[in-house]
Formats: structure tokens, C-alpha cells, sequence
């Protein structure tokens, strides 16, 4: 069944609505071991604790030039956020994970906020709220591979 234009603008919709409802504002401007900075939550929230991601396609989906994306891994993983290790296939390539510290990190300083979301999943019963980050979790695999179908 193809996919409705009326569909694709429920998600243009419901998403801003969702951000915006627990969008915070950041104010730190360099990251330290204890604190992120704005741009580097934003750079953490594109890496996850058990599938890597190669630093030349991060760079590419950022838009940022591989040499600048190095520095910014380098003092990342310097400072326990990020973890870094050769490809197995290709042991020129950088597989890039998120540590511990930098989820727990990245959280903290996301642009969502934790109280707000957590203050919108109470507005939901308990099978609700399963149904409704079950659904998120398909979007954002859906999204996934098609921004790797991009690359």
C-alpha cells in the first residue's frame, strides 16, 4: 500500500509538536568531562551504545568535513563520551559508539528535555505509552535506512 501525502504531513505535524513541547535551550558552549556542549549532544545523539556508525558517514550526514569531525571525535573520546575502534571488514575505517558516560551525558544535555518528556509519557496509560514508543522506534529504524538508502 504506497504511502498517502496525508500521512508523511501527520508526521511533519506531530513531530514539531513533540519537540517543540520538550525542547530545551542549551547554554554551555564548550563540552568538559562532566558537562556537553550544545553541538557535541547533537553530534552524540547520532551514535547509539551497540550499533556503530563509520566516522566518514557521520561526517557526510552532518555535513561536516572529515578533519573537523575527527577533532571533535578525538576530544570526545578523550573525555569518555565516545568510543572508537577499527572495522573489522576494513581496518582503515573509524567505527564510532556511544560510551556509557556519553549516553548518560547526551541525555542529560539533549534538546529534549527529560522532565518534559517524561511529563508527556505520564499523560499516557501504560499501554499507550508502549504503543507510542514502539511506534517511535519504527519510525526511527525506518529512518535510519533510508538516510543509509541516501548515502
Amino acid at each position: 500500500m504506497p504511502v498517502s501525502n496525508r500521512d508523511v504531513r501527520l508526521v511533519q505535524v506531530d513531530y514539531p509538536q513533540i519537540y517543540f513541547a520538550c525542547h530545551t535551550r542549551h547554554i554551555r558552549r564548550a563540552s568538559t568531562p562532566e558537562r556537553l556542549s550544545a553541538a557535541d549532544s547533537t553530534l552524540l545523539a547520532h551514535l547509539d551504545e551497540q550499533r556503530a556508525v563509520r566516522a566518514t558517514t557521520l561526517a557526510r550526514h552532518l555535513g561536516v568535513a572529515n578533519s573537523t569531525l575527527s577533532a571533535a571525535i578525538t576530544r570526545l573520546a578523550k573525555q569518555g563520551y565516545v568510543i572508537q575502534s577499527r572495522e573489522a571488514a576494513d581496518r582503515r575505517a573509524i567505527e564510532l559508539r556511544l560510551s556509557q558516560k556519553g549516553a548518560a551525558a547526551m541525555q542529560a544535555g539533549s534538546v529534549l528535555d527529560t522532565p518534559r518528556g517524561r511529563k508527556m509519557l505520564e499523560q499516557l496509560t501504560p499501554s499507550q505509552r508502549t504503543r507510542a514508543l514502539a511506534g517511535l522506534a519504527l519510525l526511527a529504524r525506518a529512518a535510519r535506512v533510508s538516510g543509509e538508502k541516501r548515502s
